[in-house]
């Protein structure tokens, strides 16, 4: 499988995504600062794989920490945190494993543990939220298989393989799930501007796999879909609503509605670390707005002329009316989302 993130005995290491397709370089983080800045700077990306990241960076940081009393260990520790909190605010799943690394080390000391055991607690928690978010990437790649059609041609969107979690992916679970099922499978990879995750990502993981892979620019997705060679699409998702609205790369927006237009299901594969209850739609989901020049530029090359206005979302919302679906370790949940998501919770707990 993809290594996308590990921990080794003094770095947390990751494959540095922004040089990708061309070189396969791994950077070593030696401190949560560099952690935080590689989320920060993409070098790691997609919702479940910055929240293991950030896991991963609230250990390390700790694990480095010279204090010997519980006091200012604890004051290190939430400094720590907030400082993975500030990388970046729409996915959901960051802020999940900062509240989970938060429960495990109050436990500790509260239960009078001294800096050398809350250190391993820490370690522990990291490496349990990494391993968990393999297992759920697994689980929804074998529930989505179910609905992927015998002769499937799935277009996705943007990347959410094994290089957005911590290992098999969430869209492209489905994609591995049903390959492993036995179904034939051919995907459509919008390039996904203008960070071009698809073109670079998934066009790249999915041909290490053996994967028909056909990569497509953004404005041919219409055109494929009116001539009847896409039957499936499904994506990932950053952060999802109480009642189904979910964000993900933007652009995702515009494929639903073209999906909606033609008859295809669009469905969007998450583990329920990224389905937030406590946002009850889309509107109140905070969407991150990215640098100008990753639209006036690709690479060190210029498109657009100096001085042009540039609006650069990096997250649309879907609304739940278009989603025929959505993908969890739990099983698919169907609308109405705001009764199904909440048995989801239920039947985990």
């Amino acid at each position: 499988m993809l290594p996308t993130i590990a921990r080794e005995s003094d770095a947390v290491v990751m494959i540095d995504q922004r040089k990708l397709p061309v070189e396969e370089v791994y950077v070593r983080c030696r401190t949560a600062a560099e952690v935080a800045r590689a989320i920060k700077t993409m070098v790691i990306r997609g919702a479940p794989a910055i929240g293991v990241a950030a896991a991963w960076g609230i250990a390390l940081g700790m694990r480095n920490s010279k204090a010997t009393g519980t006091q200012k260990f604890a004051a290190e520790f939430f400094k720590t945190c907030e400082l993975m909190a500030a990388t970046r605010p729409t996915a959901v799943n960051l802020f999940w494993a900062i509240e989970r690394m938060k429960r495990r080390f109050a436990a500790a000391a509260t239960a009078g543990e001294s800096v050398d055991q809350i250190k391993d607690r820490l370690d522990v928690e990291a490496q349990a939220i990494h391993d968990e978010d393999v297992a759920s990437c697994r689980a929804i790649g074998a529930f989505g298989a179910e609905v992927v059609p015998g002769d499937a041609r799935i277009l996705t969107h943007c990347n959410a393989g094994a290089l957005a979690t911590a290992g098999y992916g969430t869209a492209l679970g489905v994609v591995r799930g049903a390959v492993e099922a036995g179904k034939q499978v051919a995907v459509f990879a919008d390039e996904t501007r203008p960070f071009l995750q698809g073109a670079r990502l998934t066009a790249w993981e999915l041909m290490r796999d053996n994967i028909d892979t056909t990569v497509i620019t953004d404005n041919m997705a219409g055109a494929l879909m009116g001539q009847g060679k896409v039957n499936f699409v499904v994506v990932g998702a950053d952060r999802i609503a109480a009642n189904g609205d979910t964000a993900n790369k933007i652009g995702t927006y515009a494929v639903a509605l073209l999906a909606r237009e033609h008859g295809i299901p669009f469905y969007v594969a998450a583990p329920l670390t990224t389905i937030d209850l406590g946002t009850a739609d889309g509107s109140q989901i905070p969407i991150e707005e990215r640098a100008a020049k990753e639209v006036t530029h690709v690479g060190g090359t210029q498109l657009a002329p100096d001085g042009a206005r540039v609006w650069n979302p990096a997250f649309d919302v879907t609304p739940h009316r278009l989603i025929a679906g959505i993908i969890t370790e739990r099983g698919i949940f169907r609308a109405p989302y705001t009764e199904s998501l909440k048995e989801a919770f239920a039947a985990r707990a």
